[in-house]
């Protein structure tokens, strides 16, 4: 066998390529491997330390209700009977098998259900959700201890669904409220809870979204979306950073299989703070209204006004002696700014004008005609049977509609030679209204033989019973026609 002298070509070639190569081939030294150890441990530190500063704090929540036997002894199983004890998660992984058919047995007399919840001051105040004491006859709250309270339902808020629980102790470990508004997407956060009865869970995940809204959840909504793992009995849970203060109250999760698939979603903190406060002082929460109908600025309405996309909100509609009115407020009016705040959302705009008290006098930045423009109104009272802004300018969802009032500024950019009417925004795949031949950018002139102006006035038509169903006068372009409207 012939061997290679170290003055061979070849074996000079080989060698030269082994040097230049040698850097890419080298290991990942070990300090570098070291700091990425080190780096997981402080991670794993930080957890440990939330949990040993949170997890005292929090509450298993059991429930029970009173409920009537059925005299055939059929009982529908009530909501209960999930371990969140609520038809609200139902909206997000579907009807039960439980629930969709009745089942033979013995009368009930008490359901039982389970939540979460956590201490919000040494005197024993418990900040939860609605949905989780919500019609309860009795509340036994478990400590991290294990030490056992029956709890008082201080207050309740459905439009939001919080609620506010007591237990009577003194010198209890609490959690501090952070601010929800200084969370970024792509923080840290941890939640922590009774998840299918697993006291005293914690996961861990980062902010996903801030500012959902549209879920269909709660009146008001303003979600943190978190990929921490949220499951049925973390509701009422606090949701808290790494410095162990409360940002949110984990509420509901969206799921196809009843269990996390890393979309989660808790209420802010800043919106809880307010809510709580009236509940403990007051019982319940007074809300105030302005008055209008407002709607999102979507790109294509948006460049008609000379805007951007989010860059305000537009009212569809001033409700007659409402604040907004006396206030100076006009249809087509954009708000740009909330004493001084940019507001882009309708979630954002309503949530702020709902949790001021009424007879605050709020700044309001619009754009008028082009012009910018200051004014100021007095926020009213939001008694049960007002008009609050809406976010949708009119849904009709049995029918698969959404509805906008018409403005001058729209009027003239669909070619509609006034502003009689509702215009139709969207109609839904396979809906009652697709069925029947309305389009988008339709205008609805009648329904019924009376004529409409605002999609209040169509929601509350639409939303009567007939037989027969409903008779529409539509006009799209230059042309009007007649339309029948069946519903089930």
């Amino acid at each position: 066998m012939k061997s290679l002298s170290f003055s061979h070509p070849l074996l000079r070639l080989v060698l030269a390529l082994l040097l230049l190569l040698s850097p890419v081939l080298a290991p990942v030294p070990l300090f570098a491997q070291d700091q990425g150890l080190e780096s997981l441990r402080q991670s794993g530190q930080a957890f440990r330390s939330v949990a040993k500063k949170v997890s005292p704090a929090v509450v298993f929540i059991q429930v029970e209700q009173n409920i009537e036997s059925s005299r055939s002894g059929v009982e529908f199983f009530s909501p209960f009977d999930s371990p969140f004890g609520d038809e609200f998660l139902r909206r997000f992984f579907g009807e039960s098998p439980n629930s969709r058919s009745p089942r033979k047995q013995a009368p009930k007399k008490r359901a039982s259900g389970q939540g979460s919840g956590f201490i919000i001051t040494p005197d024993g105040y418990i900040l939860t959700n609605n949905h989780v004491v919500d019609k309860a006859d009795s509340v036994k709250v478990t400590m991290l201890d294990g030490r056992e309270y029956n709890a008082s339902i201080v207050g309740t808020d459905p439009p939001s669904d919080l609620a506010v629980i007591k237990i009577d102790e003194s010198d209890l470990p609490f959690l501090r409220l952070g601010d929800s508004e200084a969370l970024e997407v792509g923080d840290w956060v941890l939640a922590v809870g009774n998840p299918f009865g697993l006291s005293h869970t914690l996961t861990a995940g980062i902010v996903s979204a801030k500012g959902r809204s549209n879920i269909g959840l709660s009146d008001y909504e303003n979600f943190i979306q978190t990929d921490a793992a949220i499951n049925p009995g973390n509701s009422g849970g606090p949701l808290v950073n790494l410095d162990g203060k409360v940002v949110g109250i984990n509420t509901a999760i969206f799921s196809r299989s009843g269990g996390s698939m890393g979309i989660g979603f808790a209420i802010p903190v800043n919106m809880a703070k307010q809510v709580r406060k009236q509940l403990i002082e007051d019982g319940e929460v007074t809300r105030g209204q302005l008055g209008v109908y407002i709607q999102q600025l979507t790109s294509e309405l948006a460049e008609t006004f000379g805007l951007k996309k989010g860059e305000g909100v537009l009212v569809a509609q001033v409700i007659e002696d409402s604040p907004a009115e006396h206030g100076g407020l006009k249809r087509g009016d954009v708000i740009l700014r909330i004493d001084g705040k940019n507001v882009g959302e309708v979630a954002q705009f309503r949530n702020q004008v709902a949790l001021t008290a009424p007879g605050t006098k709020m700044r309001l930045t619009l754009q008028r005609d082009g012009k910018k423009k200051e004014i100021t109104v007095v926020i009213g009272r939001l008694d049960g049977e007002s008009i609050a802004t809406s976010g949708d300018g009119g849904k009709v969802p049995h029918i698969g509609l959404s509805l906008q009032s018409l403005t001058p500024e729209i009027a003239e950019r669909l070619g509609y030679d006034d502003t009689e009417g509702v215009l139709v925004t969207a109609v839904e795949a396979g809906s009652r209204a697709e069925e029947a031949g309305i389009q988008r950018n339709d205008l609805i002139l009648e329904i019924d033989r009376q004529p409409v102006t605002s999609p209040a006035e169509a929601k509350a038509l639409l939303g009567k019973k007939s037989r027969r169903g409903h008779l529409l006068l539509i006009r799209h372009g230059e042309s009007t026609r007649y339309l029948a409207l069946k519903i089930d």
